[in-house]
């Protein structure tokens, strides 16, 4: 029997959580959820292009913590701590990238425009993709319906590791100019 690509439990507008229950599409967590999907094929995209040597391990190591966080957001919450993988160690871990990288690219003192090279603004859009998403988070933490704090601080890393990647990829471009928010 060949396999179908859709089951239309959710042509009535509701969707399933991971856990018993089930909550309108529009519900914030699946804005959140939803954003952050975004935000992982945004890397996608740059992952497959990208230049540098350190770049597509390091996105896809990201890709897959994406997976990890996808999965909190949508757990109920009897189930959260079975499906929580993002933690102050994958936090540090982020901290480790955006210094190993900050130690081979010249952080500019004053706005860029994206769009220097094409992995970099790629790397751009998932930054702000990510802040989207982070905001989407907050307000879930805000609101109580999610308590791991440890997301938040995640995807705070996250567009930082964005822009420090994007910064890279310009330079291993060949792209010997920065584009300035402020015409010089």
């Amino acid at each position: 029997m060949p396999k179908t690509f859709y089951t239309r439990g959710g042509d009535d507008g509701f969707t399933g959580l991971l856990g018993p229950g089930r909550v309108a599409k529009e519900d914030l967590r699946l804005e959140a959820v939803g954003t952050v999907d975004e935000l992982n094929a945004a890397l996608g995209v740059a992952r497959s292009l990208v230049k540098s040597s350190e770049a597509p391990e390091l996105i896809l190591q990201i890709q897959r913590d994406l997976y990890g966080l996808m999965a909190e957001l949508a757990a109920t919450p009897e189930n959260r701590a079975r499906f929580r993988t993002i933690n102050a160690a994958r936090v540090q871990w982020l901290e480790a990238q955006i210094e190993a990288l900050s130690a081979v690219v010249n952080v500019p003192e004053e706005f860029i425009v994206p769009g220097d090279s094409v992995e970099g603004a790629f790397l751009d859009l998932a930054r702000t993709v990510t802040r989207r998403a982070e905001r989407r988070v907050a307000a879930l933490i805000h609101e109580g319906s999610v308590e791991n704090i440890e997301l938040l601080r995640y995807l705070n890393r996250l567009s930082s590791l964005c822009f420090v990647l994007e910064l890279r990829e310009n330079q291993v471009s060949g792209s010997s100019k920065i584009t300035f928010a402020k015409a010089k």
